[in-house]
């Protein structure tokens, strides 16, 4: 006889999941990389497309598609126990088609702490608590040895160009900013994700422009065009992952943060 655990997803459902689930599929890339740092390699059934990480064992698993655009019908084949979304990176269309068959936990990641606790969260519904328990330790240890700012350097961060597209304050990549030190010039309340024109950008006039690497892959020509619009501003490229996986990538982002810190203050 299979034992269920019942718990509350972040958007308040509850969920009845066998226990400990032994076919999972996570439709997110970090959560698909926290699930192996788990320990549960034997139990990941898929990936996405833009699953990267463990390199060297993820290729190996079946691909359902992206995070927006799930093959369905390929995960009905799998017949998972378990399937782990998030309210933000996942077509709301598939995944209630998903919720008839099958159990579907929603994350919801909108801030530091809530991270921690989707960590531990996920620990607990797949019978590995102590493990995340462990990351959530390690994540604090780390963030707590990044220095911290008397004088909030005013940020813009742009995830997209053609239209430019900014993150806005109710959002996990916000928080990371402030992790770092950094005050979102952008406006509150305002768009988590706004376009904005060259114009609108000249005229928040931030102190620094973080230039993401996902979605859209800013690399060292995009300076010159940020350049033009802000001559006097520090432009850098960022690592998007570590701005927005919120999961155990995080146990290597405090590192980058406090090396990116570093290098903005000596230019």
């Amino acid at each position: 006889m299979t034992d269920f655990i019942k718990v509350t997803d972040d958007l308040g459902r509850e969920v009845n999941i066998p226990f400990p689930p032994n076919r999972i599929i996570s439709a997110v890339p970090s959560t698909t990389e926290f699930l192996f740092d788990l320990g549960l390699e034997g139990k990941v059934i898929s990936r996405t497309k833009f699953c990267r990480y463990p390199k060297g064992k993820i290729e190996k698993l079946p691909n359902i598609g992206g995070p927006k655009n799930l093959f369905v019908d390929k995960i009905n084949l799998l017949n998972p126990d378990l399937i782990l979304v998030n309210e933000e990176e996942n077509n709301k269309a598939q995944v209630e088609a998903l919720m008839e068959d099958f159990p579907v936990y929603v994350s919801k990641v909108r801030n530091y702490q809530e991270a921690l606790q989707n960590i531990l969260n996920t620990g607990k519904i797949t019978g590995v608590e102590p493990k995340a328990f462990e990351i959530t330790n390690k994540i604090r240890a780390g963030f707590a040895k990044i220095p911290k700012s008397t004088k909030p350097i005013k940020v813009l961060y742009l995830i997209w160009r053609n239209p430019f597209m900014g993150v806005g304050k109710n959002s996990f990549i916000n928080s990371m900013l402030e992790m770092c030190g950094f005050e979102n010039i952008l406006p509150d309340p305002q768009e988590r994700y706004p376009n904005l024109t060259a114009e609108e950008i000249k005229e928040l006039n931030p102190e620094l422009v973080l230039l993401s690497s996902e979605p859209y892959p800013f690399e060292e020509a995009n300076i010159k065009e940020i350049r033009d619009i802000l001559p006097f501003a520090t432009i850098e490229l960022v690592d998007g992952e570590m701005f927005s996986w919120y999961e155990s990538h995080m146990l290597q982002a405090a590192d980058y943060f406090i090396n990116l810190i570093k290098k903005i203050k000596a230019e």
